[in-house]
């Protein structure tokens, strides 16, 4: 079987299983979520070189894949600044997203063959998880705006979705690492005087920023009924930190709408697929995350074993929508994964160091940027 042939019924597979959960489907059981991950896992072994390598360290090749998705070997987010990721030439990438960097280092390149699996995933969770209750809304962005940063995933995500569950008044407050706090404010007022409700799609960091200089202005607003704040990222790097219980707090007080309107989102550059606050358990402290069912995860122990549900380890992601990539990716996020397959995060890893299910990203070099 060729590669384009593979690939194509990989990706008709992975697509129909997103359409399926979309239409009110059952989800994955786990014998077929492991079987499609398997096979995903077999398709990189044989395609993406790095990751060849990096898997017959382990003892796996393209026909002897592992046996079950936990074992398959998961690449740490670092690998992505170390090697091209990819089972195709990225010179023909749909997509090409940045990775950060850390202090002192360079950041990393996530390709993706083709746009429409990041697209149907995003759209199909955000969907579910943030408008379950079909609203068209005015997106506000405090994220990188993508005809300024084109390869921010967290700016094409919110420009993708304002395009296609947006009112079609959208705006960018983000630039230069600067926040356009004037024009916020107008963009805020404008909506409320129109009572259109608007949906802020922000870092943490620069939601402490934005309600700090509310407190210094005097300002807070009631949004308008059905406005709702979308909080990502947290404050790696940042000298300023705020407990997510004070910001959400701050949040509902300054702009005027209920705790449980603020939905946290977590995802990665190195993943094409996200979690999000669970709808049902908004009111609970400390808030678990849930996924679409093809993004599954396991928090393992400093050896790489999967640890029993509820106990805290560095987690583990596997995203079926990751074909052209990387199926399973190793974290510096701490967290725990439940028997329902929700996740509580609880920060990151000390030293931040390569460990658990990882090799030394040694066995992934060989291919420069």
């Amino acid at each position: 079987m060729s590669y384009a042939t593979e690939a194509g019924e990989l990706d008709r597979e992975i697509l129909g299983t997103i359409e399926r959960w979309r239409a009110g489907a059952r989800a994955l059981a786990d014998s077929e979520f492991g079987d499609l991950a398997r096979r995903i896992c077999a398709h990189q072994l044989r395609y993406n070189e790095p990751y060849g390598r990096y898997g017959a360290a382990f003892g796996y090749a393209p026909d002897q894949p592992p046996e079950t998705w936990q074992q398959i070997p998961a690449v740490p987010a670092q690998a992505y600044k170390e090697a091209i990721m990819a089972t195709f030439d990225p010179a023909r990438a749909a997509l090409t997203f940045e990775t950060s960097g850390t202090t002192g280092g360079a950041g990393g390149l996530h390709f993706m063959e083709t746009a429409e699996l990041y697209d149907r995933s995003l759209i199909a969770a955000f969907d579910r998880f943030v408008l379950g209750d079909g609203a068209r809304l005015r997106y506000l962005n405090l994220v990188p705006n993508p005809a300024e940063r084109p390869g921010s995933s967290l700016g094409y995500m919110m420009d993708r979705v304002a395009r296609e569950r947006g009112t079609g008044e959208t705006g960018w407050f983000v630039t230069a690492e600067s926040l356009l706090f004037d024009d916020f404010v107008a963009a805020v007022r404008s909506a409320v005087a129109a009572g259109e409700p608007v949906c802020v799609a922000a870092t943490a960091f620069a939601l402490v920023h934005v309600t700090d200089e509310m407190d210094a202005r005097g300002l807070s607003w009631a949004l308008p009924t059905g406005s709702r704040v979308m909080e990502t990222g947290g404050f790696k790097g940042r000298a300023r930190v705020v407990s997510r219980d004070e910001l959400y707090e701050r949040i509902a007080s300054r702009f005027g709408i209920a705790r449980e309107a603020v939905v946290a989102e977590y995802g990665m550059t190195e993943l094409a697929s996200q979690y999000y606050d669970d709808p049902l358990r908004l009111r609970d402290a400390p808030r678990r995350k849930v996924a679409p069912p093809w993004l599954r995860s396991r928090a393992v122990s400093a050896a790489g074993t999967t640890l029993p549900a509820g106990t805290v380890g560095a987690l583990v992601h596997v995203d079926l929508a990751n074909r052209s990539s990387c199926v399973a990716v190793a974290t510096e996020d701490l967290g725990a994964v439940y028997g329902d397959g929700s996740i509580v995060l609880v920060g990151r890893e000390a030293g931040a160091a390569l460990r658990g299910c990882s090799l030394d990203a040694e066995t992934l070099r060989g291919i420069a940027l």
